[in-house]
């Protein structure tokens, strides 16, 4: 990642004062400059876009959510990368965010390498280097690459079931879901949610 990025702004939207805290030491111990806000409304009052290397932002808040702000941006032509993030198991709302343009979705309490990854896709699509699209025929071998347990957890996932749903419904541990997600997200070659819904639509 270039230094043009590293003095960029990362913004981090969240209600939660212990996230803020938390994501921001993780940013500045990586060498990013983040700017956090408890309330979309702050946020909107003290963003500034053309220095914004990327949004995390919070699916639940108060008055404007996540999925709001997304759609208010997008509404006003501002152009930013948002990485979602939700401690609620929102996932079917994955879709959607991506959809609207997300570069991704990440569930809470999230590592350091999903969260370090979202960044690095930011950047990408900052620098027009948007993901790519992935021929038909590379998915179909990089999915004869999972074993028949990880492609079910891959289905349940892309029809947005959280872990624990998964879990249930097959009958394993929530533990064992993540350890399967780990896997997919290794051979399929997928940075997170937001590329295996892209590679399966």
């Amino acid at each position: 990642m270039g230094e043009n990025a590293k003095n960029r702004r990362v913004y981090v939207v969240d209600d939660d004062l212990s996230v803020r805290a938390s994501l921001c030491a993780l940013l500045s111990a990586h060498g990013y400059r983040p700017a956090a806000f408890p309330s979309g409304e702050e946020f909107l009052r003290g963003f500034e876009a053309d220095n914004c290397l990327c949004v995390f932002l919070d699916l639940r808040m108060g008055e404007i959510g996540g999925m709001k702000l997304q759609k208010l941006l997008n509404a006003k032509g501002i152009n930013v990368p948002i990485i979602m993030l939700t401690a609620h198991g929102d996932v079917p709302l994955a879709v959607e965010a991506i959809k609207a343009g997300a570069v991704d979705f990440i569930e809470k309490p999230a590592s350091e390498a999903q969260l370090l990854g979202a960044i690095e896709a930011a950047s990408n699509r900052l620098a027009d280097r948007p993901a790519p699209n992935v021929p038909p025929g590379l998915v179909s071998e990089r999915l004869s690459r999972l074993t028949s347990r990880e492609r079910e957890v891959l289905d349940h996932l892309i029809l947005g079931m959280t872990n624990k749903h998964i879990a249930d419904e097959l009958g394993i541990s929530q533990r064992t879901v993540e350890i399967h997600r780990a896997r997919i997200r290794e051979k399929m070659e997928a940075r997170g949610l937001s590329d295996l819904i892209r590679m399966m639509r």
